[in-house]
């Protein structure tokens, strides 16, 4: 585990493996450990790079305004800490957002591109999504959330086949959990994140990813996109919910690869 000095924080940050350099940004979690079921399967072939967003993880932050501009910002920040002038991205949900504003804004950064779980602005459903888990954050506290976490990230069937295992997954949440105002700042960031217009600017070779039982961040929302984005490829997987790389990682990983090698 590494630091980056940042103006309003300590960034946290992981380098690992060898080749062409990779950029792993997560989701709302914003913990660099969401990628441990594929990022030692993803070093033979790339100078793998995860981080803590800011105000989680292990990050000291002093952040109090949360947006995904700033997210960004800190991705740009660390690849200029580590001399990496160009790197393949791959971005899980709010990271596939901080993804589509490097596309757009800084597209000499990146060569592979891979939004997975995605969004580009908010639509009806996905405002009662969020409302609806910040309403149960403030109302019911930090443990209630994460305990109603997983019905948002995972298939049902995967979580009935193990109970040990979403135990497991539940207590490392609550353990790990940034207070409550930081989770609920960084719910408003992804209310207010809308990049449509910017979607037609993105000039990286990218890929649209997304299991079509995602019921957080539905298929619609990969499509449109997709469909925004000049020359995108849309892989849509018939199982696997929010967290694709956790639930199916050899699907995950299949596509990864076809994308970025």
């Amino acid at each position: 585990m590494d630091t980056l000095p940042r103006p309003d924080g300590t960034l946290v940050y992981e380098v690992a493996g060898a080749g062409p350099p990779l950029l792993l940004v997560t989701g709302l979690g914003g913990s660099r450990h969401y990628w441990a079921s594929v990022r030692d399967r993803l070093t033979p072939h790339f100078t793998v790079v995860t981080h803590d967003h800011m105000g989680t993880g292990d990050t000291v932050s002093r952040r109090s305004s949360h947006t995904v501009e700033a997210l960004a910002a800190d991705v740009v920040a660390l690849m200029d800490h580590l001399a990496i002038p160009k790197a393949h991205l791959v971005g899980h949900s709010t990271g596939a957002a901080v993804g589509q504003i490097l596309g757009a804004e800084a597209p000499e950064r990146l060569d592979g591109l891979v939004l997975y779980a995605g969004w580009a602005g908010p639509d009806p459903y996905f405002d009662q999504c969020f409302k609806v888990r910040k309403e149960l954050l403030l109302g019911a506290g930090t443990a209630a959330y994460h305990r109603a976490t997983p019905l948002f990230l995972y298939p049902p069937d995967w979580i009935a086949a193990d109970a040990a295992r979403l135990e497991a997954l539940v207590g490392g949440m609550i353990a790990s959990s940034p207070p409550s105002e930081t989770m609920a700042g960084r719910v408003d960031m992804l209310l207010n994140f809308d990049r449509r217009a910017w979607l037609p600017k993105v000039r990286a070779r990218t890929l649209v990813l997304c299991a079509s039982d995602d019921t957080l961040t539905p298929p619609h929302l990969s499509r449109e996109m997709a469909q925004a984005i000049p020359g995108a490829e849309l892989a849509l997987v018939p199982w696997g919910g929010h967290a694709l790389s956790q639930t199916a990682p050899d699907v995950f990983l299949s596509h990864v690869m076809a994308a970025l090698t």
